[in-house]
């Protein structure tokens, strides 16, 4: 069996979005904050043994699995923040809830389906597919489309669905829950369809700046290298387009394509999707930078909880400085399962 050229862009020319040029209105105040130009900036946010959790700097983590199993916070405080997140990645996406070719799928998974919000448009989208979502915690809605549930598991576990059973896996998100690419992305290929397709999502942890407005110094930076440094520790860095390019590449996926979308920081970029996208993540971000943050930081690092406390409060105030103009990258990358 001869397998397709993989198919990869070079880091410029594979870039959704060129120089983000910024709007000239967000200067155009005498504060340096986005609440002097009109922005809010503040959010609000069974009996079983899955129901697991540990209560740590404030905030709920999974624990049924591990409690490192999962570094994120599982409260509703995050499940707000994921919901709103989706929705920045569909603006990045234009719109879009996958890049991968699809034609017609008839079962779907998506794994770290998180508040399901994902698996729940999919199920709308194709009415007439099996639309399954795992996760470690079972935080799901439970009024959802007929053709969609979800299930509670761990996905780095071997899987018990049926060999070549699913049209399409979707992943997105997951890279800090994950210890063993290799293993989870077998056992994608094993319960793929030849000729169906996965999909990974993820987001980066640097931080960029088009028109050098963004010092070393500047606090989001210092907290995700915090973050990329505690993760790193534990053997889950964090991805990058050629990481989760390559890691299909090895997995056995052809025809393997792969996207770098940027997501501003901030309501900073003229460009209206950009805007739109900024400012979402804007607001995600007074909840977010301690979600990605705390449990790395205190849990890995070591650090006092009050120090990382400051660190991610100071990330925040950091993005709300309406003159530096900071962005990371969101990575898409898709390929095919060989026809046997």
């Amino acid at each position: 069996m001869r397998k397709s050229e993989v198919i990869v862009s070079s880091h410029r020319n594979n870039m959704s979005d060129g120089l983000i040029e910024v709007d000239p209105s967000v200067l155009n105040t005498d504060g340096t904050d986005y609440e002097t130009a009109g922005y809010e900036t503040s959010t609000q946010s069974l009996t079983s043994s899955v129901n697991q959790y540990v209560f740590e700097n404030g905030r709920r983590y999974h624990a049924y699995y591990g409690i490192d199993k999962n570094v994120m916070p599982t409260d509703e405080i995050e499940q707000d923040r994921l919901d709103l997140h989706h929705e920045s990645m569909l603006q990045m996406l234009k719109g879009d809830l996958y890049k991968a070719p699809l034609e017609e799928p008839t079962r779907i998974l998506d794994v770290g389906t998180g508040t399901g919000i994902w698996a729940i448009d999919m199920a709308d989208k194709f009415p007439a597919a099996e639309v399954i979502g795992i996760d470690l915690s079972p935080i799901q809605p439970r009024w959802v489309p007929p053709n969609c549930r979800f299930e509670t598991d761990d996905a780095e576990q071997e899987w018990t669905y049926d060999p070549n059973s699913f049209d399409f896996i979707h992943l997105r998100n997951i890279a800090l829950s994950i210890s063993n690419w290799p293993f989870l992305l077998s056992q994608v290929f094993k319960c793929l369809k030849p000729g169906s397709w996965i999909e990974h999502c993820e987001l980066g942890l640097v931080v960029y700046s088009d028109d050098g407005s963004v010092p070393d110094d500047y606090a989001a930076k210092v907290c995700m290298q915090l973050i990329s440094e505690a993760m790193n520790k534990i053997g889950r860095p964090p991805c990058t387009q050629e990481s989760i390019t390559q890691q299909l590449k090895d997995a056995g996926f052809v025809d393997v394509q792969a996207y770098t979308y940027k997501q501003p920081m901030g309501p900073w970029p003229k460009d209206p999707r950009l805007k739109r996208i900024g400012a979402m993540s804007l607001l995600g971000g007074e909840t977010g930078y301690a979600a990605y943050g705390l449990a790395p930081m205190t849990r890995i690092l070591g650090m006092d909880p009050a120090q990382a406390e400051r660190i991610c409060a100071e990330a925040f105030a950091s993005v709300k400085n309406k003159n530096q103009h900071a962005y990371s990258h969101y990575y898409v990358a898709f390929g095919r399962k060989p026809l046997e």
